[in-house]
């Protein structure tokens, strides 16, 4: 079979049976359609013309072209996921890529911001916001939530338990967690209720000052401002709260199983990340403050 019409597929079935956002499957669809370029351009149309030696070929290409390893790790994972897939479904007897293994990355280590600093910004809306609470909820879910930017404007009212004190998200693949709301954020969220009025269960939970669903521009807006006021961090996006949130958890004891699932990551490998934040956090404390440093 062609890949171009395994590609359609594949795609087809990552949207409509797996649920993947719209941002990830147009990340597929742009390097699956390069990969299928490179392999009609040499006369390999069909899947089951292509061999491990060639797939090795096109990452060498990728290479010449001063991609980084992170973006070639991210077009091979696309090619793996495609041939896995046409393995399954028995379009190909021998998956090509099964021995094909990404570049080594050195992952560098998150900035993170101390939470003093991150409370800091609710006094500077106050300032300058005509509705600060609406600034202190974005802040306040995206850091005591430790949730992504699109959980957060996905939220409706009916996903927040305040006499429970849960939160229920959406996150990647459209898969639905609980996350615990500390006695801080719950009151944050009941400050900014207040100032909404009635809203209906199935209604946005944070809207913009035009009255519609907060949207990620609109929040990195925000984040960006008001983090350029308190602080000297290089990326102030609001990815840096879920950061901050994450190695202070484990800064304070925090399990890392737990800490796993309150970010809805799908390996543990991704939260360890963390660890060595925490890790590099103690040295340099020690570093400062230990006479025997």
């Amino acid at each position: 079979m062609e890949v171009r019409k395994v590609s359609e597929k594949f795609l087809s079935d990552l949207q409509n049976i797996k649920r993947y956002s719209d941002n990830t499957i147009k990340s597929y669809r742009t390097d699956l359609e390069d990969f299928t370029s490179y392999c009609i351009s040499y006369n390999r149309s069909n899947l089951d013309t292509i061999s491990e030696k060639f797939i090795k070929s096109y990452l060498v290409v990728l290479s010449g072209k001063n991609l980084n390893k992170k973006s070639i790790s991210r077009k091979l994972g696309a090619i793996r996921s495609l041939f896995k897939y046409a393995f399954q479904q028995d379009i190909i007897k021998n998956n090509p890529s099964a021995n094909i293994h990404n570049p080594k990355i050195i992952r560098d280590l998150p900035e993170i911001i101390p939470s003093d600093v991150i409370l800091s910004t609710y006094s500077e809306a106050e300032k300058y916001e005509k509705n600060p609470a609406l600034v202190k909820i974005i802040f306040e879910l995206l850091y005591g939530c430790a949730i992504r930017v699109s959980e957060l404007c996905g939220l409706n009212r009916e996903d927040i338990d305040l006499s429970g004190r849960t939160l229920k998200v959406f996150g990647k693949g459209n898969k639905s967690r609980i996350v615990p709301i500390g006695d801080k954020s719950i009151q944050v969220v009941k400050d900014y209720l207040t100032v909404r009025g009635n809203i209906t269960r199935k209604e946005p939970l944070i809207i913009t000052g035009t009255g519609i669903r907060i949207y990620p521009r609109f929040v990195y807006s925000k984040i960006h401002r008001y983090l350029s006021i308190v602080s000297d961090v290089k990326k102030k996006s609001p990815h840096i709260l879920r950061h901050s949130a994450a190695t202070h958890m484990l800064d304070n004891g925090a399990d890392l199983q737990a800490v796993k699932e309150i970010l809805g990551h799908e390996n543990l490998s991704t939260t360890q990340i963390y660890t060595h934040v925490s890790i590099e956090r103690l040295k340099s404390t020690y570093k400062k403050s230990h006479p025997k440093s």
